[in-house]
C-alpha cells in the first residue's frame, strides 16, 4: 500500500505576495517565482513556524496526497488556485492505505532553532516578534478580499508627490488614497494590496502587490478616511536596461482622480507600542521608510496636541545617497529634541561606504539602554539583505554592554519589541 502524506500547500487566490513566509522558514522549505510561493515537501518540517505571521491565511492550507504523488514545485508554481482535496475513493483507488496519516515530520533540531547570527544561513524567524507590543491599538485585518478582485474596495487618487530627486536608475512617490464613505480603519506598521488592472503575459489577472501604509492612523489628512504609500519603481537594471515593473510603474504614474482597487489591510503584529515613556527605535533602507514615517507623524502629532508623554524616537536611515532618501527634507525640519535622526550612505562620492550597521554601533551607547529597557521597542523594514547585519549589530552592542544575548534575544522576540519586516 501507498504511504498517504498531508502536503502543505500555499493558496494563490489569496497569497500576496509579501514573502513572509519565506523569511521566516528555518529550514528554507519555501521559495517562489514571479508568480507564486510554494512549498518543497521534501524539506518541510511542519515546524509550522509560517503560520501565525501569513496576514491572509494562505499558508494554512494541506492537501492530503499520495507521497510518491505530492505535488511538485514545477506543479505549484504553476497554481492559479489549489487543486481539489482528493476523495478517500480516489485515494483508495491509487493504492493508498486507510485511515490517511499524517505527514512524517522531522524534529526541529537545534540547528534550525539556536543558528547565531553569523552563521552560514541567518533565520530570522529565530528573532523576529509575531506578537505585537502590548499597548499596541487592536488592528483590523482581512476586511476587503483578497479571494477575489471583486471583493476589494475602490480608492480614489488624491496626491502623487516624488519624495526623492529625479534619477535615472529611480523614482519615488508619496501616494495619498481616499475611500471616501466606505470604512477603512489602519494603524501603524500595517499595509494593503494594490491589484493593477490588466492581465500578465499569459492572460492572467495580476497578483495584489503589497505595500506598506505610510501614513498615521487619522490619515494622511487628518479626520479623513484616507493613507498614503510610499512606492519606489525601478527605472534600469545593473545592466542599465530598461525595465518597468507592474504595480509600482502603474502606482507611480496615477493621477489625481483616478480609481484604484484595494484589498486588506493587513498586519497585526509590527505595530507600534502606545504607553507613555516608550521608546521606540526605527531602522530602515529606502520605502522601508513608510511604516517609520507613520509611526514618527503619529507621535508628532500626539506630541503636538499635548495629549502623550512620549518616549525616545530613533531612526537610523539607510540609502545610497541623500538624493536617493525618501523624505529627507521633512526629517531634517523636525525638532532634535523629538527625534535622534542618523542617516548612512553608501554611494556618496569621495566618502566611505556606511551602512544602518554601522550607525547603530557608533551609537552603542545610546542603543544599549534601550535593549536593556522593557518599555523600547526595535523596528526594521527594508532589503532583506540589511536583517543579519542590523541583528549582529544588535548581538554586538548587547554584548559589549555586558547583556546576555541569548536570555535578550528572546525576550526581544516574545515581548513584541523586535520586529522585523524586509522584503
Amino acid at each position: 500500500m501507498s504511504i498517504i502524506i498531508k502536503q502543505h500547500v500555499i493558496d494563490p487566490e489569496i497569497c500576496i505576495r509579501c514573502n513572509t513566509c519565506e523569511a521566516i522558514c528555518p529550514v528554507q522549505a519555501i521559495t517562489h517565482d514571479s508568480r507564486n510561493y510554494v512549498v518543497d515537501v521534501s524539506k518541510c518540517n511542519w515546524c509550522n513556524d509560517c503560520i501565525s505571521p501569513c496576514p491572509t491565511g494562505s499558508i494554512d492550507n494541506y492537501r492530503t496526497v499520495l507521497k510518491a504523488n505530492a505535488y511538485t514545485l514545477e506543479a505549484q508554481f504553476g497554481w492559479d488556485e489549489l487543486p481539489a482535496e482528493l476523495s478517500k475513493d480516489q485515494l483508495a483507488e491509487a493504492g493508498a492505505a486507510t485511515p490517511a496519516s499524517p505527514a512524517p515530520q522531522e524534529p526541529v533540531t537545534s540547528a534550525t532553532q539556536t543558528r547565531e547570527p553569523g552563521d552560514t544561513v541567518f533565520n530570522s524567524a529565530q528573532y523576529g516578534a509575531l506578537l505585537p507590543p502590548w499597548s499596541a491599538a487592536h488592528a483590523y485585518t482581512n476586511l476587503y478580499g483578497p479571494k477575489a478582485a471583486e471583493k476589494s474596495i475602490t480608492a480614489t487618487v488624491v496626491g502623487n508627490v516624488r519624495v526623492t530627486a529625479v534619477g535615472r536608475e529611480y523614482d519615488t512617490h508619496h501616494v495619498m488614497l481616499d475611500f471616501g464613505n466606505m470604512p477603512f480603519p489602519v494603524l501603524e506598521g500595517q499595509s494593503i494590496g494594490i491589484i493593477a488592472p490588466g492581465t500578465d503575459a499569459d492572460g492572467r489577472p495580476h497578483h495584489a502587490r503589497q505595500y506598506s501604509i505610510a501614513s498615521p492612523r487619522n490619515g494622511e489628512r487628518p479626520g479623513y478616511n484616507n493613507l498614503s504609500l510610499t512606492i519606489k519603481r525601478v527605472l534600469e537594471d545593473h545592466q542599465g536596461n530598461a525595465v518597468r515593473g507592474i504595480a509600482s510603474n502603474y502606482m507611480c504614474d496615477l493621477q489625481v482622480g483616478d480609481k484604484v482597487q484595494v484589498i486588506g489591510p493587513f498586519g497585526a503584529s509590527f505595530l507600534m507600542p502606545n504607553h507613555p515613556k516608550s521608546s521606540i527605535v526605527m531602522i530602515c533602507t529606502g520605502t522601508g521608510s513608510a511604516p517609520m514615517r507613520a509611526m514618527t507623524e503619529w507621535r508628532r502629532r500626539l506630541r503636538q496636541s499635548g495629549k502623550f508623554e512620549s518616549g525616545k524616537l530613533m531612526l537610523f536611515f539607510g540609502a545610497r545617497t541623500k538624493e536617493e532618501l525618501p523624505y529627507f527634507g521633512p526629517l531634517q525640519s523636525l525638532p532634535k529634541d523629538f527625534i535622534d535622526n542618523n542617516f548612512a550612505f553608501s554611494r556618496t562620492s569621495g566618502s566611505p561606504k556606511r551602512y544602518v550597521q554601522d550607525l547603530m554601533r557608533e551609537r552603542a551607547a545610546d542603543l544599549a539602554p534601550l535593549l536593556a529597557d522593557p518599555n523600547a521597542y526595535f523596528y526594521v523594514c527594508g532589503l532583506k539583505a540589511m536583517e543579519e547585519g542590523v541583528v549582529l549589530a544588535l548581538r554586538d552592542i548587547a554584548q559589549a554592554a555586558g547583556l546576555s544575548w541569548d536570555s535578550l534575544s528572546q525576550a526581544l522576540k516574545k515581548e513584541g519589541r523586535l520586529h522585523l519586516e524586509t522584503y
